[in-house]
């Protein structure tokens, strides 16, 4: 009973460092990188203070199915100083989708606002994700609080959604 006690007090522990650890920008590529400096200019120019990154402003997936990390860099918990919206509006927040390219470098393929999304598990191993995108709903002809969702596979093509 000890040994179960002390194993859980373990795994607290270890979950709680996890959780302080701040977000590093540099722990990521370049391209990444420049994805989140947005961050910073969009909060100079209203004038706002530091900006504050949650722990999950970036996710790390095999999105394109070709055994790369490629980047999903979600602004939806950003801070511009004490300000929680400026990347956020009534069309969602601001999201950046990255892929990393056969010779390593990063390129976006999407940047828009979304209201949430799920990434669906690829049919069979090594393939492309799709995403399942929930938007504003002036993007499916409707207008704002309508249901919208759509669904895009993942490669290294950019992409962006129109209004119809």
């Amino acid at each position: 009973m000890r040994y179960l006690v002390f194993l859980l007090a373990l795994f607290a522990t270890a979950a709680r460092a996890e959780e302080a650890k701040p977000f590093n920008p540099s722990d990521y590529p370049p391209g990444v990188q420049k994805a989140l400096h947005y961050a910073n200019e969009e909060c100079e120019s209203q004038g706002g203070g530091a900006v504050t990154f949650a722990a999950d402003t970036v996710r790390k997936i095999d999105l394109t199915g070709d055994g790369r990390d490629d980047y999903v860099v979600d602004f939806r918990d950003t801070k511009c100083g004490e300000r929680e919206t400026t990347y956020c509006g009534t069309g969602g927040c601001v999201m950046t989708i990255l892929v990393t390219l056969p010779d390593g470098r990063v390129r976006p393929v999407f940047d828009g606002y979304v209201r949430s999304y799920k990434i669906v598990a690829p049919p069979i191993k090594r393939a492309a994700r799709t995403i399942r995108f929930d938007l504003h709903g002036s993007f499916c002809g409707g207008f704002g609080a309508q249901a919208c969702w759509k669904e895009k596979a993942i490669t290294a093509t950019p992409f962006a959604f129109r209004q119809p």
